[in-house]
């Protein structure tokens, strides 16, 4: 599987487990050619903190059952806003709330927007 490939099928086992879990506001920024750290980030809201950890927990389990299993995840204690680094993509989970609060699209949607590196 090309990198490519690989990016795209993270992506996809994850927007999938998102919509079969119910996640709410569900936002992909596209992050090829942007910055090195993934080539997209995938941002949503869960209506708890149960509600997070569980989706948290499930969009683990997906990538680990394909084969992806290599995904690290920060904040899973308090499950207000949970950090899941699934290498090429990387995955926002957070309470509707702190959602707001940080405003992530925004700041992403902006530097995704910004000329590429190979336009400067």
């Amino acid at each position: 599987m090309s990198p490519e490939e690989r990016s795209q099928t993270i992506l996809s086992l994850i927007l999938q487990e998102l919509d079969d879990d119910k996640a709410e506001n569900v936002v992909t920024i596209p992050l090829a050619g942007k910055s090195d750290i993934a080539d997209a980030m995938v941002i949503a809201s869960g209506r708890s903190a149960r509600h997070v950890g569980a989706m948290a927990d499930k969009v683990l389990r997906r990538l680990k059952d394909a084969g992806l299993g290599r995904a690290r995840i920060e904040g899973k204690t308090a499950c207000d806003w949970v950090l899941i680094d699934a290498e090429d993509v990387i995955v926002h989970l957070f309470r509707p709330e702190v959602r707001d609060f940080y405003n992530l699209e925004r700041v992403w949607s902006e530097a995704a927007h910004a000329p590429s590196k190979s336009d400067a």
